[in-house]
């Protein structure tokens, strides 16, 4: 944006602001007059306005000619140039890091990833993130200077300052000052949260979630997680600790048990972890083995168990179902439907998430979208 001083100067900065949101909310390229009536400017004004905003590079002219024939000059049309500016989105797992970079409309123009153990030192993994966005950055065509902002997602307990109070997936992650360690290496704003309340955020953006407000999210992998959505935000808790289920012995829940007997007593020879087991019981239950079938429909009821302490309270209207363990599909989300069904007086629908292992990185780059438009529209 040009800079304003002085009264005038900041008048015109707020019509520049209003017309801005206008075209961003119109979502399709509008006439002078339309843009004009929703900033609430005259026509006059909003014309003067649209053509500065073209020279600035944030709003672009359509061709608007009509139909051959047409008598009369076509009223002149004009759209939010997207690539105006770009976010870019993280994800920190245990088995390594996507990267993303999108445009103000939320297209993303350019993924990365790169597998990262979950033993590496924390050092080793700060600089990972940092080579993550400039590849992706430059996968874009820009250079990290030229993001306004790069959000974080992040397993463990993050606090209001983006700091990793507790992690029990990532060696030596507890307690590091994420954020701020982000920002002294990266040349633009950082943005660090919690990764079960981003995949939530972004399911609700562009996934199973769409159009619904109260939404429970259960991440089925390696380690179980929940994110929450009341009245369509992320609930962060008291402490900002919400979702977060803690460490349980050797990862397992007790849902876990059913599919770990059942892998050992299939094929004693080969020692899993339980997602591994998980995984392992699947597949054979897709091949039709009764036991496998047996097994994996008791890991799903001892996940529903645990939901319904959940869903009783809070009431969701819709649980999604994500992480690796998610691709079994109706496998593990018709017990789910069925138990639920049983014990809850308005059980909730129950889904599969469409994101898949991008769910977070999505989630971060709509966080930092927010921010963006808050800081790129303020006047």
């Amino acid at each position: 944006m040009r800079r304003a001083s002085g009264d005038g100067s900041f008048l015109r900065r707020l019509n520049e602001v209003a017309m801005l949101r206008a075209l961003r909310e119109a979502g399709q390229p509008s006439t002078v007059a339309e843009l004009g009536r929703t900033a609430q400017i005259s026509r006059a004004t909003a014309e003067g306005i649209l053509e500065a905003l073209v020279r600035d590079g944030w709003a672009v002219e359509v061709d608007a000619r009509g139909p051959e024939g047409q008598r009369g000059r076509p009223a002149r049309r004009f759209g939010f140039r997207a690539a105006a500016g770009h976010v870019a989105g993280v994800s920190i797992g245990g088995s390594g890091l996507v990267g993303m970079v999108a445009d103000l409309n939320g297209t993303i123009v350019a993924r990365v990833s790169e597998s990262l153990p979950r033993e590496a030192a924390a050092e080793e993994r700060l600089a990972a993130v940092v080579g993550l966005v400039q590849r992706a950055a430059e996968e874009a065509g820009l250079t990290t200077g030229e993001l306004a902002a790069v959000g974080v997602g992040t397993t463990g307990v993050i606090d209001g300052e983006g700091r990793v109070v507790k992690s029990v997936a990532l060696a030596g992650w507890t307690g590091v000052p994420l954020e701020a360690e982000l920002a002294a290496r990266l040349p633009v704003p950082v943005l660090v949260e919690n990764d079960m309340r981003l995949a939530v955020l972004a399911e609700h953006w562009r996934g199973a979630a769409r159009g619904r407000q109260d939404v429970l999210y259960l991440h089925t992998g390696s380690r179980i997680g929940l994110g929450l959505l009341f009245g369509g935000v992320p609930y962060r808790g008291s402490h900002a600790a919400a979702g977060e289920l803690g460490g349980h012995p050797n990862s397992r829940w007790r849902a876990f048990h059913h599919v770990m007997d059942y892998a050992m007593s299939a094929d004693p020879g080969e020692l899993r972890a339980p997602a591994q087991a998980a995984l392992f019981a699947l597949e054979r239950a897709r091949a039709g083995d009764a036991e496998a079938l047996a097994a994996v429909a008791a890991f799903a009821n001892g996940l529903a168990e645990g939901l319904v302490t959940l869903v009783t309270p809070l009431d969701p209207e819709l649980v999604v179902i994500g992480g690796s363990l998610a691709r079994a599909g109706d496998l593990l989300v018709e017990p789910i439907r069925q138990y639920l069904g049983g014990v809850s007086l308005y059980p909730p629908q129950v889904l599969v998430s469409e994101l898949g292992p991008d769910a977070v990185c999505l989630g971060a780059v709509r966080h930092t979208l927010n921010h963006a438009e808050k800081v790129l529209l303020a006047p």
